[in-house]
């Protein structure tokens, strides 16, 4: 029938961390995700075949508001850019770039820079 509700919104709430198997010749062995609560002290041993283990380092999944689409919405908007101070340019052809927003030559070119305003 499956797991409880309750058990599956309780190892949402903890991080998945990612081991790998400890070979012999210290190449990288089979690896795992498994979900932990922070204050579990890490896996040394496999949980089924009990070979060594470590812990992967890995970057982390970050949602809100430093997610993708945050990012990609954040510097579409052009007016935010420039009243925060950056300047940003987008390619309008063959190394030729136009200037969006903020301070700086308005276009820039792979074979010289136009005067703007800067």
């Amino acid at each position: 029938m499956g797991a409880p509700i309750h058990s599956f919104i309780g190892r949402l709430a903890m991080p998945l961390y990612q081991y790998e198997v400890i070979t012999d010749d210290d190449s990288p062995g089979q690896q795992f995700e498994i979900f932990q609560s922070m204050s579990e002290p890490p896996l040394t041993k496999h949980p089924e075949s009990g070979q060594p283990v470590r812990r992967v380092l890995c970057a982390p999944a970050i949602g809100g508001k430093w997610s993708d689409g945050a990012m990609n919405r954040s510097v579409a908007d052009d007016k935010k850019l420039d009243r925060l101070g950056f300047t940003k340019y987008v390619k309008s052809g063959d190394g030729i770039y136009e200037k969006r927003a903020g301070k700086g030559p308005d276009v820039i070119s792979r074979d010289q820079i136009s005067p703007g305003n800067d």
